[in-house]
Formats: C-alpha cells, structure tokens, sequence
C-alpha cells in the first residue's frame, strides 16, 4: 500500500506506470479498465471511478468499467448524449469539475451510488476518452475535499489516463477487427476445401474416392440396408456416418456397436436390451442399440462375427422391425435403417 504523505508527483508517476504494464499485457478489456480504476483509487484516493462509453447504437453512453460501485448502480449508468455532466463533457470534448455535487443541476447521480453520502464531502472530476478522429467516452472520479487538492492537476493527471485508456480501445479494437478478418478468413478457405476436395466429410477426389460418393448419394435416401464391405481402417464407419447424414434421418440418432468388441454373452443384451431381472446382473431395465436408434440409423460393424444363434434373432429384427428384450414377453417395433461392415467375406462365410 502507498504511503500517504509521498509526494503528488511521485504517486501519479508510480500510478502511470502500474495502469501502463497493465495495459500493454492485457486480453480481457472489461477486467483490464475495471483494474485501471481501481489503481486511481489506491494510489490517489480517488473515490468511485468510472468510465463510460459510447453505446454501439451511437445514442446512448453507458458504463463500461467501474471500482466503487455495485452491480445494479452499473446498470443505471445510463445517458443521452449532452444529457448531465456525463453527456456534456462528452459533446463538448472538454474536462467538467463539480466541486460540490449536492449544489450542481447537471450532477445527475443516474447510478445512486452518492444518494446516502453526507452534504459537501465529493467532488466529481470527468474528462473526455478521445481518440484522434472522435470522443470516445468519459472518465469519471470523485474526490474527497480537501486543502491540497488541486482540480487543475487531477485533471491534467486525468487526462493522461484517458489518453492511455484511448490507445488501449484502439488496439483492442484493432486487434478485435484483425481477429473477425482471420476468423472470416479461415471460414472462406474451410468453405472453398469443401466444395473442391471434401463430401460426406471425406477428403479425397481420385476416381474410386468419387465412386464411394456416388454409391452415398445412391444408397442415403433408400431405407433400404447397407452392408459395407472392406479391410479395418479403411474407413467403413466414416462411410456409414455419410450414408446416415446425407438421409432423411439425419436429425436423428446414429447408433453404432462393433460386434467383435462384445463377448457373445452381452451381445443379444446390447443390441436388444434386457428386462430388469432378466440375470443376475441385470438390477435395472436397459434398452438395446435398437430401441435407441429408432427412427434413426444403427451401424452393425463387424457383423460377420455375430454367432449364429443371434444371427436368427437378428434376422427377425431386419425383416419386421420387431423384437423382445432379453428376458421380456413385450414385442417392440422400431424403425431403424441398418448399416452393417465387415471384413470378411460373407459368401465364403455361407
């Protein structure tokens, strides 16, 4: 904490120095000023501080950091440009003292922050925030009165830190207008790699890529199943997911399960869910990947490793949608659009 008998000079220069280190390492605006004003009031007991700016519309000014007041007084910070003190020093591009704000007409206390302060103890002290081409705000204090008080420095010192204040929206705008080009960039590129090199979220254009769309857009409005053919890691549930997003039902689920993760013993519980009881384990009802895909698509990878006995359940399911949950009577109906994967050959299978 500053002691307060050094010299004015002295903790205006260490005032200064701490809101321009402040400033020139700071990312969030709204934090960086609310700690600008804080600084005023440790180093020179400046009471509430406030900086107010010009609303995007271009009708209001209204406050963007403040130290001293609430939340809700924030809020009411709120004026027509040259209404108040706030809106004169804002038209008029020049500095206003209030050296008593109880016996000032214009001294409007919109934020009530000063309603229950004793008679003749503040005064109000505002500058304009410019930039070269226009005003850009109003940087506001209250001082307590006293004898060595000089209005003429505080509002030299004042304006200093609306200065720096000013050079800190600058660049942040600068910065925010560079940041909304590269953004705008980036997305104009994304958009022009799509339409030259990427469908269905797939990346390629040699001729067997293009016959891989060609079979998508064949295959995605049927409700028809699809069984995917290939060696693992060749991409055959990138495919799927395609034939998916490019149905009708791609606002619905899309549910996959890999048939060789499972052991046989779980399988049938997976894909058409169990009644609670229906073993040991099974403390709560839960539904199978079919119940949970309904209306949408179910993607059965690695379907030649289903056993054979749930290879006759499964049969069912395809051909009437229906089924029975491990351990239940109730025969349930789904509309599911399947899409299997393997990489053996089914035929030498058979």
């Amino acid at each position: 904490m500053i002691k307060p008998d050094y010299p004015t000079e002295r903790l205006e220069l260490q005032a200064l120095y701490q809101i321009s280190q402040l400033i020139g390492s700071a990312l969030d605006i709204k934090k960086t000023l609310s700690e600008v004003l804080q600084i005023l009031h440790e180093t020179l007991r400046m009471e509430r501080a406030t900086l107010v700016l010009q609303e995007e519309g271009g009708e209001h000014l209204s406050i963007a950091a403040s130290y001293g007041l609430s939340k809700e007084e924030e809020r009411r910070g709120i004026y027509r440009l040259g209404e108040g003190v706030i809106g004169r020093i804002f038209q008029s591009a020049y500095p206003f003292v209030v050296p008593d704000i109880h016996s000032e007409p214009l001294f409007l206390n919109r934020t009530g922050a000063r309603a229950n302060l004793p008679k003749g103890e503040i005064s109000f002290i505002g500058v304009p925030v410019m930039l070269p081409d226009a005003v850009v705000g109003v940087l506001s204090v209250d001082r307590l009165f006293g004898p060595e008080i000089s209005f003429e420095e505080d509002i030299r010192f004042l304006t200093v830190v609306a200065m720096l204040i000013a050079q800190f929206l600058r660049l942040h705008k600068t910065v925010s207008l560079r940041q909304q080009v590269l953004v705008e960039e980036n997305l104009l590129l994304k958009k022009e790699l799509r339409s030259r090199y990427n469908q269905h979220n797939i990346i390629g254009q040699c001729k067997r890529i293009q016959d891989v769309y060609n079979y998508i857009d064949k295959v995605a409005p049927s409700r028809a199943t699809a069984l995917l053919l290939g060696d693992s890691g060749t991409g055959k549930e990138l495919v799927a997911r395609a034939i998916h997003q490019a149905s009708p039902r791609a606002n619905k689920p899309f549910i996959k399960i890999n048939c060789a993760a499972l052991p046989e013993n779980l399988l049938e519980s997976e894909l058409l869910g169990h009644e609670k009881g229906a073993f040991t384990d099974a403390a709560t009802l839960k539904k199978g990947r079919f119940e949970l895909a309904d209306n949408g698509t179910i993607f059965l990878d690695e379907v030649g490793e289903l056993p054979l006995a749930l290879q006759a359940k499964l049969l069912r399911v395809l051909q009437e949608q229906m089924f029975e949950r491990l351990g239940g009577t109730q025969t349930i109906t789904v509309n599911v659009r399947v899409i299997a994967a393997t990489n053996r050959s089914l035929e030498e299978c058979v």
